[in-house]
This record gives C-alpha cells, sequence and structure tokens, in this order.
C-alpha cells in the first residue's frame, strides 16, 4: 500500500475533505491530536476497526477510543449517560479525558474490543476536530504507532511505524502534550480512573466529588479483559531492556553506576543508555559506563518530561541502546501519567535497594 504524507493545517478545507474521503471510504489516516498522533478509521465501520488491529498488530480485545466533534453526538452512541459526563464535557471537552459510556448498537464490538462499554473524547486539537468533522463525526483512533511500541509524537514517528501500513498520514507538527488521555470510567457507582493523564484525579475530584483510581494504573494487570486502552498489555516500550531505578537521589545514582558498570563487565558489546532529569544526570557526572545519556527535563516539570518521553524512548531505539536505566518519578498529579507509561514501558522492571 502506498501511504499518502500530507503537511496540514486547519484551513486545508481540499486535504481535510480528502482525508475524511479516505475514512468513509473504509480506509485509515493518522492524525495529529493534542496529546499523540492517533490512527483514525471509521468507528461505526466493523472493517475499519479490524484494519485499525491489524495496521497496528493490537491484540483485537484492546479497545479504541471514538473521538468526536461535538459533544451531542455522544447521544447517537451511548445509552444511559449519567450526569456526570455532562458535568465533566463542559469542564474539559474538548481536551486530553476519555469517557466511558454504555454503547448502543450503533457501535459495532470490534470497535469497543468486544465490550458493552464505548470509550468516547472530543480532542482540543484544530485540525483533528476538522477531520471527524470531515469523516463523518465518529473516528476511531488508538495512537498511530505499532502495538507496544512507544507512541508518536511527531509525524515522522507515524512514519517510521505506519509507512505502507495506512492510507494517509496527515503531518500536523508536534503535539503539545506528550501522553495519551486520562480515561475515567462512567459506568459503574463511582467514576473511576482506569488511565492517568493531563486531567488528574484532582482535577476530577473538584468537578465530581468522589473519584476513585483504579489499583492496576501502578502496579501489573489482573489479566482480565481490559475496559480501557493500554490497561493488559505492555506499552510504550523501546527496543532495548528498559529498567527504572527508585530511591533517594544519592540511591539511584549508586544504582544506576552499579547496574551500568555489570552491564559492561559481563555483556560485551552491550550498549547502555540512561534517561533522567537534568539534576540527576548533573549527580551523576561523566558515567563512563553510559554509551548514550539523555535528559527528559527538569525532575520539576511534569509536562516537559511528558513532552519528551516517547521522543526519547524512541531514539535509544534509532541509536540501538540495548539496555536502558530510567529515573522514576513523583507519582503525584500529572507525574502519575509519567509513572505509569514508564511503568508500562519497563514491564514494571524496577530496580531499587531491595530489588538490585
Amino acid at each position: 500500500m502506498e501511504t499518502k504524507i500530507v503537511k496540514v493545517k486547519t484551513e486545508d478545507a481540499a486535504v481535510l475533505s480528502a482525508a475524511g474521503a479516505v475514512i468513509a471510504g473504509g480506509g485509515l489516516v493518522a492524525f495529529p491530536t493534542e496529546t499523540v498522533y492517533g490512527l483514525g478509521g471509521d468507528a461505526l465501520n466493523r472493517e475499519s476497526s479490524e484494519k485499525i488491529y491489524a495496521a497496528k498488530g493490537r491484540p483485537s480485545d484492546n479497545p479504541l477510543i471514538v473521538h468526536i466533534s461535538k459533544t451531542e453526538s455522544a447521544e447517537k452512541i451511548a445509552v444511559d449517560i449519567p450526569e456526570e459526563f455532562y458535568l465533566l464535557a463542559e469542564t474539559f471537552w474538548p481536551g486530553p479525558l476519555t469517557m466511558i459510556l454504555k454503547k448502543n448498537e450503533t457501535v459495532p464490538r470490534e470497535t469497543t474490543g468486544g465490550l458493552d462499554t464505548v470509550a468516547i473524547r472530543m480532542p482540543d486539537h484544530p485540525v483533528a476536530l476538522a477531520f471527524i468533522e470531515a469523516a463523518g463525526g465518529y473516528v476511531a483512533a488508538p495512537s498511530a504507532n505499532v502495538s507496544g511500541r512507544p507512541s508518536p509524537t511527531l509525524a515522522r514517528h507515524v512514519i517510521e511505524d505506519m509507512n505502507g501500513r495506512i492510507d494517509m498520514i496527515l503531518d500536523g507538527g508536534d503535539v503539545g502534550i506528550g501522553v495519551e488521555s486520562t480515561i475515567v470510567d462512567l459506568t459503574g457507582e463511582v467514576p473511576t480512573i482506569l488511565r492517568p493523564g493531563y486531567v488528574t484525579e484532582e482535577m476530577l475530584k473538584r468537578v465530581l466529588g468522589k473519584v476513585d483510581t483504579d489499583r492496576a494504573i501502578m502496579s501489573p494487570d489482573s489479566g482480565q479483559a481490559p475496559k480501557a486502552p493500554g490497561m493488559k498489555y505492555r506499552h510504550y516500550a523501546p527496543k532495548g531492556s528498559l529498567f527504572l531505578v527508585e530511591g533517594s537521589p544519592e540511591e539511584v545514582c549508586g544504582l544506576m553506576k552499579q547496574n551500568l558498570a555489570e552491564v559492561k563487565k559481563t555483556k560485551a558489546g552491550c550498549k547502555t543508555g540512561v534517561m533522567a532529569s537534568d539534576e540527576l544526570l548533573a549527580l551523576l557526572g561523566e558515567l563512563p559506563d553510559a554509551d548514550v545519556k539523555k535528559s527528559l527535563g527538569s525532575q520539576n516539570d511534569s509536562g516537559e518530561i511528558a513532552r519528551r518521553l516517547y521522543r526519547v524512548l524512541r531514539e535509544f531505539d534509532e541509536e540501538e541502546v540495548e539496555v536502558i536505566y530510567g529515573e522514576s518519578y513523583s507519582g503525584d498529579g500529572f507525574g502519575q501519567a509519567v509513572m505509569n507509561r514508564l511503568m508500562k514501558a519497563a514491564g514494571y522492571c524496577i530496580i531499587n535497594k531491595t530489588k538490585k
């Protein structure tokens, strides 16, 4: 398949119309959002959703998020919509918040991973909104990467993974946030966060009052069918082995140096890397056993860390780094989203004073 790659702005009506026609015809289009690039297909077309799974190599029980351009569009695809949905939509849409509702028969099970619920969001990106409108208003879109790899925050990341697999890539430049949307389940008695993101638990509580967080967010999955994207399978991972190092700055430095030296001693020619904050890299010093050192920014700026995370993980792949040691971060606020992605990328491989 030949993939058409087009730079796009919101005023490019002809380009957006052509992209919408691809979706209407059952094809796939990658497009920018404020979080990461999405891989779009017709959410109401069973075969389109099957094509998304095939292009990504994604397990078919991993639900897709339906992207809409108007809040009222949710009423066509969901039933028993609670008041909480409208309160959150008024506060956070368009924006990086996905809400899970009970679906109706309009949405095929191929889109929802076989579940009776549907995940819905309205992205805060002018190109995304115009594209969704041109495509008919309902675009199923996971991140536009091969399943398991770091999500794409640049069009070139999409090209690396999807060129030749899909019909079109809309190049809208860099994304703003850098990690996927928060997902909150509204089908139970208490709204529950299933995936952390830019919209934090504290922000949701200010609107709704009581909000729970699924305990699987920061721990290995239970093995049950995932109700939201990213809950069950390894995600966001570099090709090399990633280990997260926990502890005080001094402990992290010592453990990183110890493990790097051991790798160099036992694995001849192994290319090693370190991924850390500006502050920890300064504390680490020259670090002769690390072939590649990359900064995620200041440890006091979760937003900067999030924007750099996936790009840096892909850079390690480009430089063929085989073993990577990464700094752990605070699990508070937006930092919880960063740590959730890091834990998934590392396959929950943690090094600390008790787990050397």
